[in-house]
């Protein structure tokens, strides 16, 4: 074998993705789903627990923002940590938590309100540990945005089928609960795939300081509000279909669910077209027309605007987001950014009911739709910034530029010697 071809075959060989990273995968989406499902459920969870029970509908909503929170807590807390304290023992740790929190909160119900908030905060804390190995690991992959476009398959896939199967179940507050804690279950078997804790340059690489802080920024602060709008909205989609457009009950549950299946066909697009469009323009226009869709639905007075408006914004709202994570993961491969933007999502997740709830007191539909639709618009301006700076980043060097970047710093050595 001549040098050349040596050489070639020591390039192709550091460019493929390593076994492990390959055997990391499944884990990986599997951690992710289990760490975003209790945001999913999170109506399914306060619904029953406010349900012929001692607790009012505010304080079921209260320990269902506690779960959310703890998990918003426990990944930010270890964001840029996974990788020293180690990928399968962080993951463990969470789906641990998991298992011991959901049960707790099951068992103990709406009757014993404290024992059922100890198991929420454990279940969150749990879900955050999880989402946070995932969010490390894709960021991470070689390819992001399609690990990240599966993960959020998995997730909706899973959440439709238990909105779907639950109900056939009964109306007992712990099944959401019990379905969480046999997720975890499922997913406790693959951390085995893995990697154990890094020590030396390794861990130090991820423990430096974070790598494009404006644009990071611009990207959490605008991932907070752009979360927050979409869900003040989703959180009063009900009452808009019941008063406004005239839908009866069954008819809106109809539509809701409509709306969550397009979410699958809108992960299923962002698959299909990869990144042939870059970043910027399906995370900037993306979100005009979600902004587009919430003033539809806020201001619309038939059912046709509002199922219309349902189903697009629900099947755009995934394809953006796989954008939004997979510039995340962009601006840092040590995936802390990406850890940061779940946080923000979450937070906003938190806080977009109690949004939806003071807006819909004060003010019609009409004046919601324009101020959602308004500040989605605004965060379109930091988010696409952020996505082109990601975009300038993984730009490919031309080979000139790498032979220029050689003999500078072969010149540079030199001088040094």
């Amino acid at each position: 074998m001549s040098p050349r071809l040596r050489v070639a075959g020591r390039s192709a060989a550091h460019h493929a993705p390593p076994p492990a990273a390959d055997q990391a995968r499944l884990p990986l989406i599997a951690l992710y789903a289990v760490g975003a499902l209790p945001g999913y459920l999170a109506p399914a969870i306060t619904g029953r627990l406010a349900a012929d029970s001692p607790l009012t509908a505010t304080q079921a909503g209260a320990i269902g923002s506690a779960l959310l929170l703890a998990s918003a807590c426990a990944a930010g807390a270890l964001a840029g940590r996974v990788t020293r304290l180690g990928q399968a023992r962080t993951a463990r740790t969470g789906l641990l938590l998991l298992l011991l929190g959901c049960p707790l909160a099951g068992i103990a119900g709406p009757g014993r309100p404290l024992l059922l908030l100890a198991g929420c905060l454990l279940a969150g804390l749990g879900a955050g540990t999880a989402g946070a190995v995932a969010a490390t690991g894709i960021a991470a992959a070689a390819r992001p945005h399609r690990l990240s476009v599966r993960g959020l398959l998995a997730t909706s896939a899973t959440a439709s089928f238990l909105y779907l199967l639950l109900p056939r179940l009964g109306r007992a507050p712990a099944l959401p609960f019990l379905a969480l804690a046999l997720l975890a279950a499922l997913a406790f078997p693959l951390t085995i795939r893995l990697a154990a804790a890094r020590t030396g340059a390794a861990a130090t690489r991820t423990a430096g300081r974070l790598p494009h802080r404006r644009a990071g920024l611009a990207l959490a602060g605008g991932l907070l509000l752009w979360s927050l709008a979409q869900n003040a909205l989703w959180g009063i989609s009900a009452q808009l279909g019941l008063h406004q457009a005239g839908l009866t009950e069954r008819r809106v549950g109809l539509v809701l669910a409509v709306a969550l299946g397009g979410g699958l066909l809108g992960v299923l697009a962002a698959g299909a077209l990869g990144d042939r469009l870059g970043k910027v323009l399906p995370v900037g226009a993306g979100t005009a027309l979600i902004a587009g869709c919430v003033a539809l639905i806020a201001a619309g007075r038939s059912a046709g605007a509002f199922a219309g408006g349902e189903v697009l914004w629900n099947g755009l709202y995934p394809l953006v987001l796989s954008y939004l994570l997979g510039t995340a993961a962009a601006l840092d491969p040590a995936g802390r950014w990406t850890v940061l933007a779940g946080v923000a999502c979450t937070l906003g997740l938190v806080g977009g009911p109690l949004a939806g709830a003071l807006l819909t007191a004060r003010a019609g539909g009409p004046a919601i739709g324009g101020l959602l639709g308004g500040v989605l618009l605004l965060t379109a301006l930091p988010l696409g910034l952020a996505a082109r700076t990601a975009t300038e980043r993984a730009r490919p060097v031309l080979p000139a530029q790498r032979r220029t970047d050689h003999v500078d710093r072969a010149a540079v050595s030199g001088g040094d010697q």
